[in-house]
């Protein structure tokens, strides 16, 4: 007798969670004519649809609601087991500090390929304002840290160079204010000490409007057409625009991003993260 297997759940799955056949698809890197195929050969065994089509995408039908459940509890189970069957029994904890403008893209790439090999591995993330983790490593509170720097060192290895820029709302132009309203992060750091002298250089009326800890709280800022600031290529969007020369603002420095860890030995653990981490930003 015909079962259902794995394959045609994590087919189904995919459909489902994106509602869409096409991105299904590219989800689970087939066509969208295989895919097609493998739900058709699904709803064969059941008997019945497990998707209604129509023009935006597709929905779930009732049966299709009652599978749900049990292809993720099925999935999540094989996944679990394969980890744990194939996973090189590495042991220990790691305390690994990341940007937080680079945390939501980069994280889940970096704990998914190390999760996936190193099962047993804890790990500790920090995703905050980098500005403190050279200080925590030298006090042994993290053992890996990626973060910022204006000039990298003999010790750092470098993982990205991007260029800083003045920004601005393209809605809203705060040039014509007087003084100039700007937003700054709220601690100590290179970027602090690099716009501030900047804006002492120009000679221009300014008034710090807003500060904050992240680089998300100093974008939303600017975005919201609080204030100017200084942020990196990484953060512009299409609802932001780089102020340059012509506008009066001058050049500003390439912020380098760096891979570092703790003083001492690196044991197993800490090596295949440092290559986790070097992947993704290869990847990214």
């Amino acid at each position: 007798m015909d079962q259902l297997n794995s394959d045609l759940l994590r087919t189904f799955l995919a459909v489902a969670e994106t509602g869409s056949m096409t991105e299904g698809a590219a989800r689970i890197l087939r066509s969208q004519s295989a895919t097609s195929l493998q739900i058709g050969k699904l709803e064969e065994l059941l008997g019945q649809p497990v998707f209604d089509r129509h023009g935006r995408g597709v929905a779930l039908t009732a049966t299709g609601e009652r599978l749900l459940p049990v292809a993720r509890d099925v999935t999540r189970t094989l996944s679990s087991a394969m980890r744990d069957l194939t996973s090189d029994g590495m042991l220990g904890k790691i305390r690994l500090g990341i940007p937080d403008d680079h945390s939501q893209q980069m994280l889940s790439q970096i704990i998914g390929e190390f999760a996936q090999s190193h099962p047993r591995v804890e790990l500790d993330v920090s995703c905050a304002l980098s500005a403190g983790f050279p200080a925590a490593l030298s006090a042994g509170d993290l053992d890996i840290a990626v973060y910022e720097v204006e000039q990298p060192d003999s010790r750092q290895e470098v993982l990205r160079a991007e260029q800083t820029f003045w920004m601005m709302s393209r809605h809203h132009n705060l040039l014509q204010r007087d003084p100039l309203p700007v937003a700054l992060f709220d601690r100590e750091c290179w970027w602090r000490d690099v716009a501030l002298s900047a804006l002492h250089a120009s000679g221009r009326p300014f008034r710090i409007v807003y500060s904050s800890q992240s680089v998300a709280g100093v974008a939303a800022a600017i975005e919201a057409g609080v204030a100017i600031g200084l942020l990196s290529e990484t953060s512009l969007s299409d609802s932001l625009t780089t102020l340059c020369n012509e506008r009066g603002f001058a050049d500003t420095p390439t912020s380098t991003l760096v891979l570092d860890s703790r003083s001492g030995p690196d044991d197993a653990a800490m090596q295949a993260m440092e290559t986790a981490i070097r992947e993704a930003f290869i990847a990214g």
